[in-house]
């Protein structure tokens, strides 16, 4: 059985027929060709498949594409904006907090979404907030160090004042 959903997909509304059964994590990859969202587990269980549902982080291997009918899907691919990386995405290169990579977008996924709630995080926060995701190569400490250099940008960035608007003068 399908069934028509609309849902905004990294800024783009996006108008779809899809089957009843298809999980949110086959639709994008599948449907959208957004492959930044990995498939691991299937049940939810290491966080590959991280996606921001409405800006809440959800395992896209456990919603069905149609319970997201309405909603806001960001994926890794729609965190940076304008051609430029995102600071998280920046800060995990600069850390090296990436090994085979597998992993990696769902983390920085999680971690974007604790930092739109918390924008200092402690140590503890991030290691709670990435409690839902798995690395088997790598320690965690690479990926704290990016998670909080990348906080410290954010802040930055938005404590920068805006440049001035030049009034055009008339000829």
């Amino acid at each position: 059985m399908k069934k028509t959903i609309t849902l905004e997909v990294n800024g783009v509304s996006e108008t779809v027929e899809v089957d009843v059964r298809t999980t949110l994590l086959r639709f994008l990859r599948d449907g959208l060709d957004l492959t930044g969202t990995k498939e691991g587990c299937n049940e939810g269980e290491c966080g590959s498949c991280m996606v921001l549902l409405d800006s809440r982080p959800v395992n896209s291997c456990l919603v069905l594409a149609v319970e997201a009918d309405g909603a806001k899907v960001t994926t890794v691919e729609g965190l940076s904006s304008g051609g430029e990386l995102h600071p998280l995405q920046k800060a995990f290169l600069a850390h090296t907090a990436i090994q085979c990579g597998f992993c990696t977008p769902g983390m920085i996924v999680s971690a974007a979404a604790l930092l739109r709630e918390v924008p200092d995080p402690s140590e503890e926060e991030i290691r709670a907030a990435l409690a839902g995701n798995l690395c088997r190569c790598t320690g965690y400490r690479q990926i704290v160090d990016a998670v909080r250099e990348a906080a410290a940008a954010m802040r930055a960035r938005a404590e920068a004042p805006a440049p001035a608007c030049r009034e055009e003068v008339p000829a």
